[in-house]
Parts: structure tokens; sequence; C-alpha cells
């Protein structure tokens, strides 16, 4: 299930995002409570268990098994699995980017087709553009508080 949160990551401060993270419904903290318990038992009693309960013989026989998984871990790549989240996270950011609506692009394209260099021509040039500019305002209205707050009402827009 999705959960939205835009309206309060958008009026987030720097110093409150701590809070933002507990509130959320959907929160990372809340998908990975039950692992993070599990993890620190499970560290704590293998901690307990090495300096209290073993001798000093099977405290070098623990180590050596440490040693030995360890050697192995490091054939999964991490840096490779890593990349290719760091390129997931890059993808989805530079896609966002891209699907901005750019005013300029659209006035190339209404430039190029609208002929006339009369009156009317303009006209109708500049007639599509605020329509343009005033469609990408009512878009940035709905998504940013700060953009909401310089244009709350349709007079202000106006």
């Amino acid at each position: 299930m999705t959960v939205t949160y835009s309206s309060k990551v958008a009026n987030a401060t720097f110093f409150g995002f701590h809070r933002l993270l507990l509130k959320w419904k959907g929160s990372i903290y809340k998908l990975l409570y039950r692992e993070f318990i599990v993890f620190a038992t499970l560290y704590t009693a293998i901690s307990v268990l090495y300096r209290f309960l073993l001798t000093g013989s099977q405290k070098r026989f623990f180590e050596k098994l440490s040693i030995y998984c360890d050697k192995y871990a490091e054939q999964i790549p991490v840096t490779f699995v890593l990349g290719f989240y760091v390129t997931l996270v890059v993808n989805r950011w530079w896609n966002q980017f891209v699907n901005l609506p750019w005013p300029d692009r659209l006035m190339f394209l209404i430039s190029s087709c609208v002929q006339g260099r009369d009156e009317y021509g303009r006209l109708l040039r500049r007639t599509l553009m605020r329509y343009v500019n005033l469609t990408s305002l009512l878009i940035f209205r709905s998504v940013s508080t700060a953009v909401y707050k310089r244009f709350p009402t349709m007079d202000h827009v106006v």
C-alpha cells in the first residue's frame, strides 16, 4: 500500500526531518524494526557468549571461524551491488528532472509551428505561452508549498 506524505515532506525543516521519519505510516523503521530486534538480540547473545562463557581455546576457535567466514564474505561483490543501487537512484532522480515541464521546449515548438509575423501570430504565440505558464504554475502549486504560499488563491495567480 502506498502512503502519501508529500505535504509533510514539503513542509519539513532541516532540523525537523528526524521527527518526520518517525511520523511516517510507511516508515523504514516500521518496515525493519523486527529484523533489527532479531539482529541486536543475536549480536548481544554472541557477544555475551564470547566474552563471558567461552574458554581461551574456544575463543581462538571462534576467532578462526570468524576469519574463515570473513574470507568467504569478501567474495560477495558489495561494490557491484552498491554501484547498481546508486545507478538506480541517480536514474530515478534524472528521470524526475527530465520530466519537469520546461516551458522553453514548448515555446520553441510553438514558435516553429505557429507561423506569421503579423500581430495575430504574435498574440497567438504569446497567449499559448501564457497558458503553458499557467498550467506549469497550477502543477507546481499542487506539489510545492513554497509556490502555494506565493500563489495561495486564484486571484494571486491572475
